[in-house]
């Protein structure tokens, strides 16, 4: 199951509007997002280590770098929230009577958009251990329903009570990978 393109039009709304909600979260000032380098992909576009069957979303951390130049002060990592919209789709489908894709995206959106500025901001290493990073996924889950819960109405709050503890939102997964320049 892949998104439809109302879904992926709808995938950018709500990463628009997690992006307002992490800037003003983490007071990021006029420049907001720009350091903190990520794009959005759906299943579409994964490559096959970017699909995680255990997760809505996965992400995936890279590092640009000019080629030869290993300390050239342009290289720079960047992140891949890399969307699983079988298990999103799954999710909405099994709970259609209460489970709205908008609210639940937005949650996913959040979600990931935090890990990227706490992981920017140096609050936890990306290659952390195993133990530490269930840890962070704890916090980022806290953080996440601690900036939605004073905006949330009948469909988000079903989102919070329903997905809270049951699923993993998301996987942190470091790619060996460079890309070239």
């Amino acid at each position: 199951m892949y998104f439809r393109p109302a879904d992926i039009s709808l995938v950018k709304d709500v990463f628009s509007h997690a992006e307002t909600l992490s800037v003003r979260h983490f007071g990021l000032g006029k420049d907001g997002m720009k350091d903190n380098r990520y794009e959005v992909t759906t299943l579409a576009h994964l490559e096959n280590h970017e699909v995680n069957e255990g997760s809505f979303a996965h992400l995936c951390r890279y590092f640009y770098q000019k080629e030869g130049v290993p300390d050239h002060p342009d290289n720079f990592y960047f992140f891949k929230i890399c969307l699983q919209d079988n298990r999103i789709l799954d999710a909405v489908e099994r709970g259609r009577s209460f489970i709205k894709l908008p609210s639940l995206l937005l949650y996913i959106a959040l979600h990931e958009l935090v890990h990227v500025v706490r992981f920017n901001r140096g609050e936890i290493d990306f290659d952390a251990p195993l133990e530490e990073k269930m840890e962070e996924e704890e916090k980022v889950h806290l953080i996440t329903r601690n900036i939605l819960k004073p905006m949330a109405d009948r469909d988000l709050g079903l989102v919070l009570d329903c997905f809270s503890e049951r699923y993993h939102v998301g996987d942190i997964f470091s790619v060996p990978q460079r890309i070239m320049n």
